[in-house]
């Protein structure tokens, strides 16, 4: 086992922890320089003496890329939410003023969800908080919890059947799901029971998902119905339906939206499900963060307009 140094922290310059943190993002020391706008020597320079004050070399060099050692992977995570904390409880010690604010702000979506919650968002915030910027990444079905907690995340709003107690989680809406086919489908001029539904070709939304909530109900009833297409992505759905005679299950505000754009029917489900929750989820601690704690005010207001 190699032999790590104890930690003098008095002797320590807390500052290599910024160039430790983007050198890690990076891998590459130029980036990492301009990035942090200090000159390659000094970048140098600096990973130099965290060699020598973590006994470890961190980043070594593989082709034209610095790849880190087990050690800076197991430092990244720890160092970057203790400088997220820092920089947290610094802005902290001013008042947010939402009209003056150019705080960045990154949340973790669905398509949508994205579709459903950001324009009457941004049109709060164009009058509200214009210089404010949201950064927004796709939402895979689990919570991104790692993210969350390095601080490469502030907030994310989707479905979740779990989360940790270090979260916060605060219900944004409650969705139910409807059928949508093209106008003067054939297989539904009478109406749609489950029947019809079974006998319909589908397509599904699966959002990296195994297994959606329909055909969870349906497997409980030993049922199963003809998916011939999937895809990750609401919309394109959404094109495809009204342009085939294949269907698609969409959660209701989404599909009244896009039967208000395109020659779309929407039917009630033939069995009954419960409504499904969309949650704000963000960690505990951040709670006393001005800007997100407003942030997540103003999601809320758009739920109840």
């Amino acid at each position: 086992m190699a032999y790590i140094p104890a930690m003098n922290m008095s002797n320590f310059d807390l500052n290599l922890l910024r160039v430790f943190d983007m050198l890690l993002r990076e891998q590459n020391v130029s980036r990492a320089a301009e990035r942090l706008a200090l000159t390659q020597p000094t970048v140098s320079n600096a990973l130099a003496r965290l060699r020598d004050q973590l006994g470890d070399p961190l980043l070594v060099r593989v082709g034209r890329r610095m790849c880190p050692t087990p050690r800076a992977l197991a430092l990244e995570g720890p160092i970057r939410a203790a400088l997220r904390q820092i920089e947290q409880t610094l802005a902290t010690a001013d008042t947010f003023e939402p009209q003056h604010s150019h705080r960045q702000l990154r949340i973790a979506l669905t398509d949508f969800v994205e579709q459903l919650c950001m324009p009457p968002l941004l049109a709060r915030l164009q009058t509200l908080a214009p210089h404010l910027r949201i950064d927004v990444v796709h939402l895979t079905p689990n919570l991104p919890v790692e993210a969350l907690d390095r601080g490469d995340l502030d907030m994310v709003l989707g479905r979740f059947n779990e989360v940790p107690a270090r979260f916060t989680r605060q219900l944004w809406r409650r969705e139910t799901l409807r059928v949508a086919v093209r106008h003067g489908h054939p297989q539904i001029a009478n109406g749609l029971d489950l029947h019809n539904f079974l006998q319909l070709r589908h397509l599904w939304v699966h959002g990296g998902q195994t297994r959606g909530m329909v055909d969870q109900w349906l497997a409980e009833q030993n049922l199963q119905r003809q998916i011939v297409y999937t895809t990750p992505n609401y919309l394109q759905a959404a094109h495809l339906v009204a342009a085939t005679d294949l269907c698609v299950v969409l959660p209701t505000q989404l599909a009244r939206q896009f039967a208000g754009l395109l020659p779309l029917d929407l039917h009630e489900l033939p069995f009954a499900l419960e409504p499904f929750e969309l949650d704000l989820v963000y960690l505990s601690h951040r709670q006393h963060d001005p800007a997100l704690a407003w942030l997540a005010e103003q999601i809320h207001a758009i739920t109840a307009q």
